[in-house]
């Protein structure tokens, strides 16, 4: 079982086995549905605020790997997401997240990672959907790791609007027995630290994995 400040107590979070949570299982599933028929050994990824799970992985896989971070010590490259300064067309994937909802000026970040992609370049970039409609905050909100928005099923749409094509893969479409949806009653929202989060029916939610292509 997973315990976050702002999330209190999730059942059925935490893997017995390999103690991955939701969020890791549908991100791995997807992860390897895209990039079963690749020839990854010779791709350049870049990978931002790597998770350790993750991080093992794809380091693993790719022929190029690199990682990046704003504050992260012990990445390649210490970098904002709204202005980054590689050169267009550099890397063929892209995997960042829970990162965007960190981000003041993400349809700026979003165009930026668009752009160092190169032709046919891939773009991983799940957020935590904690919303029916995504709420813009004011400022960074502490009591959500400083999140700046609580992003809704229609946060993707954004990608949309920058990528050729965008897939979305839910909890609801792939196989039920590695638990990939979030358990958690979120009736209680709004409050005094999290005044602008909407209340969510029910106890079941999706979680939803986006993949933009080129």
């Amino acid at each position: 079982m997973d315990i976050t400040p702002s999330t209190g107590q999730r059942k059925h979070a935490k893997c017995p086995n390999c103690n991955a949570l939701e969020r890791h299982r549908i991100q791995f599933l997807v992860v390897e549905k895209v990039l079963n028929n690749l020839n990854t050994s010779d791709m350049k990824m870049l990978h931002f605020a790597p998770e350790p799970f993750f991080k093992n992985y794809f380091s693993k896989r790719f022929g190029q790997y690199e990682t990046a971070d704003l504050n992260m010590k012990d990445v390649d490259h210490n970098v904002d997401l709204q202005r980054l300064p590689f050169d267009s067309g550099t890397y063929d994937f892209i995997f960042a997240s829970h990162v965007l909802e960190h981000i003041p000026d993400d349809e700026k970040a979003i165009s930026e990672i668009r752009r160092v992609l190169k032709p046919n370049g891939i773009a991983i970039l799940p957020v935590p959907i904690v919303a029916e409609k995504t709420i813009e905050y004011s400022e960074p909100n502490p009591f959500e790791t400083y999140h700046v928005r609580a992003p809704g099923i229609d946060y993707f749409d954004k990608y949309e609007r920058m990528f050729s094509k965008v897939e979305r893969y839910s909890s609801e479409s792939l196989p039920e027995k590695y638990q990939l949806f979030v358990y958690e009653n979120r009736s209680h929202w709004p409050t005094k630290e999290i005044p602008l989060r909407p209340a969510m029916l029910g106890e079941k939610h999706i979680d939803i994995v986006p993949v933009c292509y080129v």
